[in-house]
C-alpha cells in the first residue's frame, strides 16, 4: 500500500483531501487494470495544473525579467515546463516511488515514463492548487521550478531551436527549414515521433519525441550541431 504521507512530508504539505492527492498519482493503466472502485486517474488533475503552472511561471517570469521581451519570456517559459523539465521535477521530488501504474506501464522506465513523471507534476499542481489554494501552490513551485533557472540562462538553453535553426538557414543558406515526419510508432496515449529538418531537399537531422513539437525541436537541434551554428 502506497504510503502517501511520506510524500507529504517530503514536499512539506498536509493534504485536507488525502483523496486528491492520490488521485495525482494515478496513472489510467492503473484504473483499467484494478477497477475504479469510485478513484480517478488524473488526466483532470494534470489539464487544471498545466494551467496552474503556466500562470505561476509566466508571472514570475514576467517580474523577474522586466527588460525581456515577449518571444524570449516565451522561450524561457518553455525550457521550465516542457515535458523533460517536469520529469526531472519529478524524479528529484521522488514521484516515481509513488506512481499508481499497472504491470505494463512499470516495466516501461524509458521516454514514456517521462512523459507520465511529468504528467504526475502537472497533477500533483492542480491537486495543490484545489486543497490548498495559490498561494501555497506558487510556492510549491517557486520552491521546486526555479532551481535551474540561472544554468538555463547560462547556458542558453531556454532557446527555441527551430526558431534559431530558422533564423541561421535563412541568414546563411536563404532557405526556409521544413519539417517532415519520417515516423511514428506507439498507441495513441504513448505517441513517438521521428521528425527530419530538410534545407530545400536535403535531409539536414533528425529527432525524436512524444509530439510532434518535441520532434521538430530536436531535429532543429540535431541541424544545429550538424551545421556547426550552435
Amino acid at each position: 500500500m502506497t504510503n502517501f504521507s511520506l510524500f507529504e512530508k517530503k514536499i512539506g504539505i498536509n493534504f485536507k483531501d488525502k483523496e486528491l492527492l492520490k488521485q495525482a498519482f494515478t496513472h489510467r493503466s492503473y484504473l483499467n487494470e484494478k477497477g475504479t472502485n469510485g478513484m480517478s486517474h488524473n488526466e483532470r488533475l494534470e489539464f487544471l495544473g498545466d494551467a496552474v503552472l503556466e500562470l505561476v511561471v509566466t508571472e514570475y517570469l514576467y517580474k523577474k525579467f522586466p527588460g525581456k521581451p515577449e518571444g524570449e519570456l516565451t522561450s524561457l517559459r518553455a525550457s521550465l515546463v516542457n515535458s523533460e523539465a517536469l520529469a526531472k521535477l519529478a524524479r528529484a521530488l521522488q514521484m516515481n516511488d509513488f506512481l499508481l501504474l499497472s504491470k505494463g506501464e512499470k516495466k516501461d522506465t524509458g521516454k514514456a515514463r517521462q512523459y507520465i513523471l511529468a504528467n504526475a507534476f502537472e497533477a500533483l499542481v492542480g491537486a495543490i492548487y484545489l486543497d490548498g489554494g495559490y498561494k501555497i501552490v506558487e510556492s510549491f513551485i517557486e520552491k521546486n521550478a526555479f532551481k535551474d533557472l540561472s544554468e538555463i540562462l547560462k547556458n542558453n538553453l531556454w532557446r527555441d531551436n527551430k526558431s534559431f535553426f530558422q533564423e541561421k538557414a535563412q541568414e546563411i543558406a536563404s532557405i526556409t527549414p521544413r519539417y517532415q515526419v519520417l515516423k511514428e510508432w506507439g498507441p495513441d496515449h504513448n505517441k513517438h515521433f521521428e521528425v527530419g529538418v530538410f534545407l530545400g531537399n536535403e535531409l539536414i537531422g533528425n529527432g525524436e519525441g512524444m509530439s510532434k513539437q518535441e520532434a521538430e525541436q530536436n531535429a532543429a537541434l540535431s541541424g544545429l550541431k550538424i551545421k556547426n551554428w550552435s
